[in-house]
């Protein structure tokens, strides 16, 4: 079976059905920011390619667990270049964007379905205005995480 492609409204999608698999669709639009017959027909979609087996997240990759990587980013401007940082925060895979001191600029923790998705937000940020350089670091074990929500 071909690996299935998930774009950053599938991975949205995926997200908060991890979160809560009995979301309703309408509420889950407006999060995603698409139509309710888009969200359904892109469950649809994820159901029949088995990303979403029995509403178990089983990322397309077949990886149990998200890849995550640290990406360093060096502006041509150290302190200017908002629009670096609000580019940034568009990519859903971007789950912490730190303005640093030190010899980078931006340090970016990204958790993506694969080491592709992490090599296409690394050519994504790379090309964007104001970014001379960047270093990407995947994660091969985490050694302190922080600690799970406890449900009530």
């Amino acid at each position: 079976m071909p690996e299935v492609q998930l774009d950053s409204i599938d991975m949205k999608i995926l997200d908060e059905l991890s979160r809560n698999a009995r979301l309703p669709t309408a509420t889950l639009a407006r999060r995603v920011n698409l139509s309710r017959n888009g969200v359904r027909q892109r469950i649809e979609r994820l159901e029949r390619d088995q990303v979403i087996a029995g509403y178990t997240i089983v990322p397309g990759s077949g990886r149990r667990h998200p890849v995550n990587a640290l990406m360093m980013i060096y502006r041509k401007d150290r302190m200017r270049g908002a629009e670096v940082v609000a580019a940034i925060q568009k990519i859903p895979e971007i789950v912490f964007c730190y303005v640093v001191s030190g010899e980078a600029d931006i340090i970016l923790q990204v958790k993506a379905a694969s080491q592709e998705r992490v090599a296409a937000i690394w050519s994504e940020v790379s090309i964007m205005p104001g970014v001379v350089d960047t270093k990407t670091f995947f994660v091969l074990a985490p050694v302190v995480e922080p600690a799970e929500p406890k449900a009530i």
